[in-house]
């Protein structure tokens, strides 16, 4: 692959996004493989069981913040360089980790792997930005495909590697991972100097104005974090719930999570309903399916493991459907801009996510599943009820803007 500096729109190989794909499903794992095992790190390294959540909520707490302010340094600075020094970090964090028994280091360190794993959110605007006009929906849903993967595989990678090795393997092969995606930027990622001038300083305060400036990347931030709040509350919830009341072992929740993983085919899905022009009626059909998912759950003959499986594949589908149409609209709003318009939406992502996860051990807890399917189901369906009226707000201007 070239590693010279590109600047200029151009298409990108199916060899490359399969890289890319490949490389930002590899390190957004890094913030779910202690979801479905925080059982069994919880009491290693000194954490009650309400505070187990926390391990998942302050990963994505840091990583909420590397977004803010460090992904917006792809806007200024060489990007491939940039990439490989936070996967340097990852790499050592994760290691340290799984050294790790005290529980504030080990907290700490959570914070700094979700810090350290923003990489990915590089990696998208950088193939945004290469990617023609034309296919940009496709390509981005492509690599979202292979992001939601890592996402979704990490739980029962986890799981197995938990089962049989112990939790603390789970971070080894993980910072062994990072090494091997060290060496894939190095060797095959594209070089690419952003074409901003000015300073940091100047880029954070810029942040502001592009959502101020943007009512689309306000509203589609807003709808995709209040999903990834659901989303992140059943995937902390759902393995608790397998374990205490039907018995599964590590190995069943991994093949529970395998099972959810079928809904990253909504990424490829939406990237060419985007480029289709259907963007707001898939929007509403994701808004739909998330609180419906949890519904079926309390149903009758759904109350038990297959409900539970259902409401994992259509929930993880909803999210991913949403995700990468916000992402299209979001990436088409300013050329030179990427990276921080998506710093932007994912930070708010993550925030979503880290409530859903802080909420869902104590919810839980003192409800538990009926009361986390309820809180579940609150998120997405008041994204709906926000989308709906945003709809017929902008109807109404278009209505005013003929008559006029």
């Amino acid at each position: 692959m070239s590693t010279s500096t590109s600047n200029q729109p151009h298409s990108l190989s199916p060899a490359l996004v399969l890289l890319f794909a490949f490389c930002c499903g590899a390190i957004v794992a890094n913030l779910y493989y202690a979801q479905p095992i925080i059982e069994l790190i919880a009491p290693a390294v000194g954490l009650s069981m309400h505070q187990a959540s926390l391990i998942v909520s302050l990963t994505q707490i840091g990583y909420a913040v590397g977004l803010l302010f460090l992904v917006p340094l792809a806007d200024l600075l060489e990007n491939r360089r940039l990439m490989l020094l936070t996967t340097l970090a990852a790499m050592a964090c994760l290691l340290a980790a799984g050294f790790s028994s005290a529980p504030g280091i080990f907290l700490g360190l959570s914070l700094l792997i979700g810090l350290s794993s923003v990489s990915v959110q590089m990696l998208i605007p950088l193939a945004a930005h290469l990617a023609s006009e034309a296919t940009r929906g496709r390509v981005v849903g492509n690599i979202m495909a292979g992001l939601l993967l890592g996402i979704l595989l990490a739980r029962p990678v986890a799981s197995l590697v938990a089962e049989y090795f112990g939790w603390r393997a789970v971070y080894f092969m993980a910072a062994a991972l990072m090494l091997g995606i060290l060496v894939v930027i190095a060797t095959t990622i594209p070089r690419h100097a952003p074409d901003n001038r000015g300073h940091y300083g100047h880029l954070l305060l810029s942040l502001f104005s592009l959502l101020r400036r943007y009512s689309t990347l306000r509203q589609r931030a807003l709808y995709q974090g209040l999903m990834f709040a659901s989303f992140s509350l059943f995937w902390t919830v759902a393995p608790m719930e397998l374990v205490r009341h039907y018995g599964f072992t590590q190995t069943h929740v991994a093949l529970f999570a395998l099972v959810g993983a079928i809904g990253a085919i909504a990424a490829p899905i939406a990237g060419r309903l985007a480029d289709a022009g259907h963007t707001r009626r898939a929007t509403l059909v994701a808004l739909v399916l998330a609180p419906l998912a949890f519904m079926l759950t309390l149903a009758g003959p759904l109350a038990g493991v297959l409900g539970l499986v259902l409401c994992a594949v259509l929930l993880d589908f909803a999210v991913q459907l949403n995700m990468v149409l916000g992402q299209r609209d979001v990436y088409a709003l300013e050329q030179n801009s990427k990276a921080r318009l998506n710093a932007l939406y994912m930070t708010s992502i993550f925030v979503g996510g880290a409530s859903g996860s802080a909420i869902a051990s104590p919810i839980y807890e003192n409800f538990g599943w009926p009361g986390a399917a309820l809180a579940g189901a609150a998120f997405p369906a008041l994204a709906l009820i926000l989308a709906l009226w945003h709809g017929r707000l902008a109807a109404g201007e278009q209505r005013l803007a003929i008559g006029k």
